[in-house]
């Protein structure tokens, strides 16, 4: 493999990576600190790509991305009020938006499965048109993807350090006690989960745009590519600050998606990458458990040595 293969392969990764990672960082807002599984990430992917792409084939590219923002912070929304107020189990809730936003996808796409934006400017085309050639204009895809990942950091950083962030991650470690504190756990869940979908519609729209067109399936599996990512970060980075944190699930984005690129390069048929997803998931998950068994397990050869 040559040198110019290695790079163009690391740099595929690395934009497939933090465009990802943006919806890795509402999964690291809703399930780390809400403490919540919202498994209807999946459907408000496709959500905001659906919704990126209309808005940016109607010629407003740059208001698709306001657009898509608000899509997902909908799709937070409902799967928040069947959560907290209509008694439904966090995991049902968004199995049932997820469902619900099959439909809704495919009539938002016009009753079609394909949108096809190869004759649409983008903010990637209107970007690279704007830098021209050269190597600033050859990297316009990182460029926008670099920027959306640092404000979503800043944000969270700056939002969770608020009283209302505070309040949200008191929600995740004890529901009770903020309850106790006059504070309607309900609202802190609802405002928690409208925010990490509205990132992830913004990650749906940013990969719609860069790759020019929008299938149902685009966002099908991002829950597992995110919960995967964002265990890679943990085991990376650990326990620390939330700007720690957060840039520890970019980097485990980045880790993923560089181990999916090197499964594609080595010719790897397209159905098996659903279970190098879930082996990676496995792994990620396992390892910490696994580290922590090893000196046991130490003990335990030392002693029928011994014996």
């Amino acid at each position: 493999m040559s040198l110019g293969s290695i790079s163009g392969l690391f740099q595929t990764a690395l934009e497939l990576g933090l465009m990802s990672s943006l919806t890795v960082l509402a999964l690291f807002l809703s399930y780390t600190m809400l403490n919540v599984c919202d498994l209807s990430t999946d459907g408000c992917f496709t959500l905001g790509a659906s919704v990126g792409a209309v808005v940016a084939i109607a010629g407003h590219p740059f208001l698709s991305i306001p657009a898509a923002m608000g899509a997902g912070i909908i799709s937070g929304f409902v799967t928040a009020v069947l959560q907290t107020r209509m008694g439904i189990n966090s995991l049902l809730a968004g199995i049932i938006v997820n469902t619900g936003l099959y439909s809704v996808n495919i009539a938002i796409m016009g009753n079609s499965s394909l949108l096809n934006m190869n004759k649409t400017d983008t903010v990637f085309s209107m970007l690279k048109d704007a830098l021209g050639k050269g190597t600033l204009g050859s990297q316009y895809k990182l460029i926008i993807v670099g920027i959306a990942v640092i404000a979503v950091i800043i944000f969270l950083s700056l939002f969770l350090r608020t009283r209302l962030g505070l309040a949200i991650r008191a929600t995740g470690n004890n529901p009770d006690m903020v309850r106790s504190s006059s504070i309607d756990p309900a609202f802190t869940i609802t405002v928690g989960l409208c925010v990490a979908n509205a990132f992830t519609g913004l990650s749906g729209c940013l990969l719609a745009q860069s790759q020019k067109s929008v299938n149902i399936d685009i966002g099908s599996g991002m829950v597992t590519v995110a919960l995967a990512s964002l265990l890679i970060g943990n085991a990376f980075m650990g326990k620390g600050s939330i700007p720690k944190r957060a840039v520890g699930a970019v980097i485990g984005s980045i880790i993923f998606r560089l181990v999916y690129t090197i499964a594609l390069r080595f010719n790897m048929p397209a159905f098996m990458l659903k279970l190098v997803s879930s082996v990676i998931v496995i792994i990620a998950i396992s390892g910490p458990y696994f580290k922590e068994q090893l000196p046991l397990i130490r003990r335990r050869r030392e002693v029928k040595k011994h014996a």
